[in-house]
């Protein structure tokens, strides 16, 4: 009897999806838990497993068509022994080593280090079956390829990316060198990098948006690091980030402020009482915020253990759903990318957004000197429906002050 592959519950407010590469195509072999197609919704992207040893018989929904969740999008027959890998595309799926799972530093440095993309060096990186057939047509290595897959897996859309920009590069050259044929390429936007967009307008035309800027002196948190960093790196097998800092000094600064903990609800202002930080990543389809809860009780250790986490599991989208929700307030870090100074955008319905930027040494005026210091620009985008000026300065100021003086984290002073 044949089996439905219907589209599996994906969130409590997600009622479609858009059906993503199918892994496998009719006629393949499969074994039970195999991934076989892949879902992307306006949060995440998820992989259908299969219910069974069997093959797959029929794809009623193709790459790019919407699906309702529960509706049956293909069928497979199962096999009364587990079955192997019968087509020569299924057999292949494991190739040389290529990028997997996006690497993860600390925030701020100006060595690079910090949250957001990067590649890692695995010692195996999968490959869907249409993304080797492309790359074999095309004669591209694994190795080359941006993976944005679950689990480090290769996927179609990314061996097109890599293509377009090998095509782009070259056109580039012969246009400079007397000119050649000049293309386009239409890409329909995925789920996720719609959402993104919607929320960013949504931002822009339903809150009152503001920005305010101050610098921090980051010499006393860089001492304290390289003074204990030995012993914290032993202790948890982590290194001691910026982050952590940044993340206790918003929360002490949320204390001092609550308006940019609250939100506008209606013709209300909702008040908490708990601390949800959002940590903007870069995740291996676009920009993600997964969400530290309650991180007013978490040690700098887990702080710093689950932004790793976070961003490790963003890179290879195996993020949750719960984990992208709710967030009450968000960090963003631009200086991993070498920003020096940049605006960030509220994340609706959140009041306030901190942006972090690029350490750069500059000359400062200090005690009638001039010195040179380790800077960094801190930007803060808030609500001005329900942040005043005045509030907003004096949230950067405490967070300057916490990041400058960081024992008063501990005294809470």
């Amino acid at each position: 009897m044949p089996l439905e592959l219907k589209v599996p519950e994906v969130g409590e407010s997600i009622t479609e999806v858009e059906i993503g590469e199918w892994l496998k195509a009719e006629g393949d072999s499969v074994e039970r838990d195999d991934p076989l197609v892949v879902i992307e919704t306006d949060k995440i992207t998820v992989e259908l497993p299969a219910p069974a040893s069997g093959t797959v018989t029929r794809v009623l929904k193709k790459e790019g068509e919407v699906a309702s969740v529960g509706e049956v999008i293909g069928y497979m027959e199962e096999s009364a022994t587990p079955a192997a890998k019968g087509t020569e595309e299924a057999a292949a799926a494991e190739l040389p080593a290529g990028p997997a799972v996006g690497s993860v530093a600390e925030a701020g440095e100006t060595s690079g280090d910090g949250v957001g993309d990067g590649s890692g060096d695995g010692a195996h990186v999968r490959v869907s079956p249409t993304a080797r057939r492309i790359m074999a047509e095309h004669g591209v290595e694994a190795e080359e390829v941006q993976a944005s897959g679950a689990s480090g897996r290769v996927l179609k859309d990314d061996v097109l990316r890599h293509l377009s920009a090998k095509e782009g590069a070259a056109a580039g050259t012969s246009v400079g060198g007397g000119g050649s044929e000049r293309r386009e390429e239409v890409v329909p936007m995925s789920p996720l990098r719609r959402r993104v967009a919607e929320r960013l307008v949504q931002a822009q035309q339903q809150a009152a948006l503001l920005t305010t800027f101050n610098e921090i002196d980051m010499s006393e948190v860089i001492a304290l690091r390289h003074k204990y960093q030995d012993s914290f790196r032993e202790k948890y097998e982590i290194k001691l980030g910026f982050m952590s800092f940044f993340v206790k000094a918003v929360i002490e600064a949320l204390k001092t402020v609550p308006q940019l903990n609250a939100e506008v609800r209606g013709t209300d202002i909702v008040y908490r009482d708990y601390y949800d930080i959002g940590i903007a990543v870069g995740g291996g389809r676009g920009l993600v915020v997964p969400v530290l809860r309650d991180a007013d009780h978490l040690s700098f250790a887990q702080v710093e253990v689950a932004i790793i986490d976070l961003a490790r599991r963003a890179q290879s989208n195996d993020l949750k759903l719960e984990e992208l929700q709710g967030g009450t307030f968000t960090i963003s870090n631009g200086g991993v990318y070498g920003s020096l100074l940049s605006t960030p955008i509220v994340n609706p319905p959140q009041s306030g957004i901190l942006g972090l930027h690029k350490i750069e040494e500059r000359p400062i005026a200090k005690d009638g000197e001039v010195v040179i210091r380790p800077m960094m620009y801190v930007a803060m985008s808030y609500d001005h429906r329900i942040v005043d000026g005045r509030e907003a300065v004096s949230f950067l100021v405490r967070i300057k002050e916490v990041v400058e003086d960081p024992e008063r984290i501990l005294l809470e002073v």
